[in-house]
């Protein structure tokens, strides 16, 4: 099939029509998917429910029922002091921890040390 020629309309038609026919197609394999699965399991004498539990035995157009689980509440931390400052910006500070800030990176490209920027701890 020559798509070149098909107009732009034309194509996005054919690339739902693609779309729906792997998803169809998808469906289906899963779905005999998981009768191959139930019926070898038949003939092992368990289910395959006992197997796999029971929300994945369920065909992939069934819904599952699962529901969400709660939210959990926001850990707590503690900020942690900046060990760097900036020496022309005070404002600017890095813990020490994560990815460096670019001001930082940029002194060490210099051949600076980090130890130029420590903050005095009193």
């Amino acid at each position: 099939m020559d798509i070149s020629s098909l107009s732009l309309g034309e194509l996005n038609r054919l690339k739902s029509r693609v779309e729906a026919e792997i998803s169809r197609r998808t469906d289906t394999a899963k779905r005999d998917l998981i009768k191959k699965m139930q019926k070898m399991a038949a003939e092992a004498g368990v289910s395959l429910e006992d197997l796999i539990g029971p929300s994945s035995a369920k065909p992939a157009s069934a819904k599952s029922g699962r529901q969400a689980k709660p939210a959990q509440p926001a850990k707590k931390t503690k900020k942690v002091a900046a060990q760097y400052r900036h020496p022309a910006d005070a404002s600017l500070e890095w813990t020490g921890r994560g990815r460096k800030p670019l001001w930082v990176a940029k002194w060490l490209e210099e051949n600076k040390s980090l130890e130029g920027l420590r903050i005095a701890q009193a």
